[in-house]
Order: C-alpha cells, then structure tokens, then sequence
C-alpha cells in the first residue's frame, strides 16, 4: 500500500492529481480529477506533507514523521487508500486527453453582440480603446443585428436556448436597436423552437424609468458597471471631461436593481493596484444593498500605473482571504451576499467541454462587430489576426477556429500538471494573447489569481457543509 503512495511521490503526482491546503481553521484535500474535497485531521495533513516532500523514498518519509508511531502513520495511509478505492483520491479523469478534441462540438452558443462601438466614459483600464476598440466610433445597423440573430439560430444545431449579450463601448448609446432585435429575435426563434436569452451590460449612464420597464419587462439580464467606493469608482472611471462618473451613476443602477426585486443582474466591477484593498470594495457594495457582485482584477501592461506587480501578490492573497471570512460571517448574520468567483460547484461542476476551455471562445462563443465582423471574443476585437470571417460570407478561417478548440488544459504544458486546469479551464485565451503572444501559454498573474480565489472557493464550499468552526474528520 505504501508502495502506491511513494510511486505517485516520485512522479510528481502529489501536487498534479491531488491539492492539499491550510486555510483559516482547515486542513483541506482536493482531488483534482474527482473534484472531490476532504477534511483532514493534523497527522493526515503530515502524512500527505511527508510523501510530497519524500521523492518516492520511504526512509526519507518515514523519518518527517518521527513523532508519530510506523502503525499511527500506517493506519492513516490505510485510510487514505481507502479513499482511492472508493475513487475520490486520485481518481482518474473521465475524459482522456486523446478524445479531449472529439468533444468539443462547433455549435455556436452564444454571441457578443458589439451593439456600439461608443462609450459615454473614458476608463483609464479600457481595453476596448475608450469604447471603439481601435476602430471609427459606429454603431450596429439594424440590418447587421437581425443577421447576426439569424446566424446563432443556424449555427446553434440543436441547443433550444442561444444567448446574446449586447456589448460594446456602451450598448445604450444604440437604444433603439437593442428594443428592435429583442422584438426580431423573440419572432425568429420561436418557429424554430428555440428562445434566446438576452443580457446586456451598462455603465449605467443613459438607465431611465423608460429603459428599466422594458429591460424587467423583456427578463433580461443586466451586467452594470461600477467599481466600489466613490474614490475610486472616480479614479478610474471618468466622464470624458476628467469627472467622476459615480453620482452620475449610482441612482440609476440602484433603481433599476431594486425595481427587480434584487435579482437577474450583476454589479461588475474592476479592481487595479490603487485599491489592493479590494474587500473593501465588495463590502462597500454590499452596503450599498448589492448582493451578486463581480469584481473583476485588471488585465493590463505591467508598465501601467494601475497594473499589478509581482509583490503584490501576497496582499492579493490576504484580501481574497479576508473577503471569504467576511463572506462567511455575513451569511452566518442572516445578511449574505454573492460573490461571483467563490461560486464553484464541486457536485455538479461544468459540464466536461467547458472543464477543457471555459467559455469556447472561438468555436462556440463569437463577437460580433458594428460591421458584422466575427472574432473569439469582444477582447479579440480589432486584432485583424484574430478575425474569423463575417456575417455575411462566414466563418472563413477555420484553422484559427481549430487552433481555439486546440487550446485547451491537455495542449497546454502548464495546464496539464496544474491542480485547478478543470476549475479554471486554462484561463482567459485574451489575456494569455496579450500577455504572452500566443493563446497556449496561460497568462500567469491570472493563474495565480485563479489559485488564490478556487482555494478561497473550496474552504466556503467546505465549511457551509460542516460549520464555520471546521468539525475536522
């Protein structure tokens, strides 16, 4: 039995099959290929500690555990085998690397529309260059939309649901349209026994009664931008003329929350390096009366002011940390929030495809611009080596639509051996282009941050299932 254990020691495998943590009051085992998630005890934890550290010898394991008796430490390498039995410790993975491909269908899902290529802010991390993503200022003709409407309905095979979300710049500078293609969709799908699902994000400047009755009325939903504390909302989220846009903002997404009853949106922000303090952020927000909040860590050239660095990184570590029990004691006060990225579903998961490559961008998740360009996603935009053909003759250049479907955890060398690669599903494909020229090499502060907030995640998991204290088994 031991043997088994030393074997997977001097392959590596006690940190690519399985991830094991401290956090807070718990020892806490994840098995990577499982998802399953354990409690461990304080010699459990040395004995997992031990055999990673032991390189496959057992004189050198046997002799980090010197305060323990050799039958406590078999005892518990018993019960530890007995999880493998029973295939919640190193399990094995239920699709291999060699049909990894074959599952990964091209049925497009769902489209970014860019309804505007216009914004009414000047947000100093924009990467869409203050809204027209390099490009003229323009809007989405009507005309484009129902094409792009009619080709997610052609191209959805036989998913019932297709899902839209109206983007841009700022998708209410071309209100009109918005109305337009809900009305055009609604009548399209239909006959073709499908509906769509429509969102549609906002800074919030032009909401008015107006457009809240239609948006409640029409169920759809809202991604609204705002940042957190005023000061810093209006630091990095200015009008054009250099004003803070906070108080221009804030009644307007509160209203337009509150008249749904709290529910079918988002708060989205964006936090940089002039707010490490981010929790703080999220509490402000929840103060304010949000309760599903999204903020989000800038992506952006470590030359920028507002970018973050690599000492940063504790300080990261300590407010994600410092949010989770924040987000714990609330919920145990009555008074709970949602926050975005500690939702993990380690029962039910994702489905298999989107384990391998989050969204699909590129084969099953579009953008489309003004003009009816087609690109992976709204942050390929602009990047003529990105483009994949038009509304009008098609997808055209199918090797970047392969080489999207090939970027997945298995072709990916620090995926395959990284314990989160079916949590994080190899991370942003833009930001790793951005950051590193290529979409197969992970953009590594989003990795690390992906690390941070799946271990946060797991310890919520955890402890909503055995009591804020850690009952450890």
């Amino acid at each position: 039995m031991i043997d088994f254990f030393l074997e997977k020691a001097a392959l590596g495998q006690m940190e690519t099959e399985i991830h094991f943590f401290a956090y807070e009051d718990l020892y806490i085992l994840f098995d990577v290929n499982s998802g399953s998630v354990h409690i461990l005890d304080e010699l459990m934890w040395s004995v997992l500690e031990s055999l990673k550290n032991s390189s496959g010898n057992e004189k050198l394991f046997r002799n980090q555990l010197e305060k323990y008796s050799n039958e406590v430490v078999d005892e518990a390498l018993h019960e530890l085998y007995s999880l493998i039995e029973e295939g919640t410790l190193f399990g094995t993975s239920t699709i291999s690397e060699e049909n990894a491909a074959s599952k990964l269908e091209n049925v497009i899902k769902s489209l970014c529309l860019h309804i505007s290529h216009d914004c009414n802010l000047a947000c100093s991390y924009c990467f869409a260059g203050k809204g027209s993503f390099g490009g003229p200022k323009n809007n989405m003709s009507l005309e484009v939309g129902k094409r792009a409407l009619d080709f997610l309905i052609d191209s959805s095979g036989n998913r019932p649901t297709c899902e839209v979300d109206f983007f841009g710049g700022e998708p209410l500078l071309n209100w009109d349209t918005v109305k337009k293609l809900v009305a055009y969709g609604k009548q399209k799908a239909s006959p073709r026994g499908k509906i769509f699902r429509f969102t549609l994000t906002t800074n919030g400047l032009l909401l008015n009664q107006e457009k809240e009755e239609f948006l409640n009325r029409e169920n759809i939903s809202v991604v609204l931008s705002i940042d957190g504390r005023k000061a810093i909302h209006d630091k990095m989220r200015p009008v054009p003329s250099g004003e803070g846009s906070y108080d221009l903002i804030s009644p307007k997404i509160k209203s337009l929350v509150n008249s749904r009853k709290g529910e079918n949106y988002y708060v989205r922000g964006t936090f940089t390096r002039n707010n490490l303090d981010f929790a703080e952020d999220v509490l402000f927000l929840v103060h304010e009366g949000y309760t599903e909040i999204s903020l989000e860590p800038v992506v952006a050239n470590s030359n920028e002011e507002f970018a973050f660095q690599e000492e940063d990184k504790e300080r990261l570590r300590h407010e994600y940390a410092r949010l989770a029990r924040e987000y714990l004691n609330r919920k145990a006060a009555g008074r709970p929030f949602n926050f975005f990225h500690y939702n993990v579903d380690l029962e039910r998961g994702p489905c298999l495809p989107k384990r391998l490559t989050g969204c699909g961008a590129g084969f099953q998740y579009l953008a489309v611009t003004p003009e009816g360009d087609l690109y992976p996603c709204h942050q390929f935009v602009g990047r003529e080596e990105y483009r994949l053909g038009d509304l009008f003759q098609g997808i055209v250049n199918s090797g970047l639509v392969e080489a999207f479907k090939k970027a997945h955890v298995y072709n990916k060398e620090e995926c395959k051996i990284c314990w989160v690669r079916f949590l994080c599903s190899g991370g942003c494909h833009a930001n790793a282009a951005a950051n590193n020229g290529t979409i197969e090499k992970p953009y590594q502060m989003g990795c690390f941050l992906q690390k941070v907030r799946l271990e946060a995640a797991i310890y919520l998991y955890v402890s909503e299932r055995v009591g804020y204290e850690g009952n450890r088994t």
